[in-house]
């Protein structure tokens, strides 16, 4: 499983991410919110918001963003109800996508997911169609630098509870079951070393290779659609970007 995860479709994400922050700052924000109102705004009682913050550390929002959005979730929420939708389809040549949203009108999401798979070959479809093809899991990926030993990393993450430790050429990856993922993440923290990314994410079983510019262009269109749509929180997918 471990091999399938590339750093290079992970730094590709990030690339773009970044070149967007305020939208994703944004969405992580609505993240802490949802967490909050479920749970409370202790993270060290309610595992689904420290799981965010985690997120949110990785894709270097701000302490101070972080408390902030924390403090107003309640507040912000009173009278919005978010709801978790998940849409499940298929990019050119048969790439699975999974779509990860949370929105307050579900019509209008519905219509926008619809149309960026039809914009870009591809096609939603039923619930489950794809889903089965990923693994829940928690992934931190760490940039592979002189400064980390590899062992060390290896022991800290092995000892608080990952499942897997992979060294890539370029990179250490560290994946745990969704539970354990806050306890694994903590330790790598505390050991003072900075992750590239770090969520409870959906692990593709194999990738799938484009060769065709045609469909790479498209894929890359759905992508970036989908991310684009303020109601769309992650987006996963078997496209192998190398």
């Amino acid at each position: 499983m471990s091999g399938h995860s590339k750093f290079a479709n992970i730094k590709h994400r990030k690339e773009r991410q970044d070149a967007k922050k305020g939208k994703v700052f944004t969405k992580i924000g609505r993240e802490i919110a949802v967490a909050v109102k479920e749970g409370g705004s202790d993270p060290s009682l309610n595992s689904k918001l420290r799981d965010v913050v985690a997120k949110a550390k990785a894709n270097n929002m701000p302490n101070d963003t972080i408390s902030r959005s924390i403090k107003k979730a309640s507040g912000e929420l009173g009278n919005i109800n978010y709801e978790h939708i998940t849409y499940e389809g298929y990019g050119p040549s048969g790439v699975a996508v999974i779509v990860d949203c949370l929105t307050e009108n579900k019509n209008r999401t519905a219509a926008n997911i619809r149309h960026a798979f039809s914009k870009n070959s591809g096609n939603l479809g039923t619930t489950g169609c794809v889903s089965f093809m990923f693994d829940k899991k928690g992934q931190i990926i760490i940039e592979r630098t002189e400064d980390i030993d590899e062992d060390e990393l290896m022991m800290v993450a092995l000892d608080s509870g990952a499942e897997d430790f992979v060294a890539g050429i370029d990179f250490y990856e560290i994946i745990t079951t969704p539970e354990d993922f806050s306890a694994v993440n903590a330790a790598v923290e505390e050991a003072g070393i900075k992750s590239v990314s770090a969520e409870i994410t959906m692990v593709p079983q194999t990738t799938t290779k484009l060769t065709s510019e045609d469909d790479i262009k498209k894929m890359d269109g759905l992508i970036d659609q989908l991310e684009e749509d303020d109601d769309v929180q992650n987006v996963w997918h078997n496209f192998d970007e190398n």
